[in-house]
């Protein structure tokens, strides 16, 4: 059974992979919805599934994917151009 710190460590493993990927992302805020939804659509659908394994990645993605929304909300906030 996994306690907080394993899955925030899992989250923070799951960022990582994500910079690593895409790079730094600066979406609007509109987009960052809808790439939060999408990974929320697979997390039902594991659900729907009934899934637990894949679900437990979703919602790792999920929560890693919240993040990196925060962290462009944070840098670009100040920014004209940013909707």
């Amino acid at each position: 059974m996994m306690n907080m710190e394993d899955i925030m460590e899992l989250v923070k493993d799951e960022r990582g992979r994500q910079d690593e990927q895409w790079g730094e992302q600066n979406h609007s805020k509109f987009k960052w919805l809808a790439i939060l939804g999408e990974e929320v659509g697979e997390a039902n659908k594991a659900v729907l599934e009934n899934d637990n394994e894949n679900l437990r990645e979703e919602l790792i993605q999920i929560a890693a994917t919240a993040i990196a929304f925060l962290e462009s909300l944070e840098r670009n906030t100040n920014k004209h151009d940013y909707i």
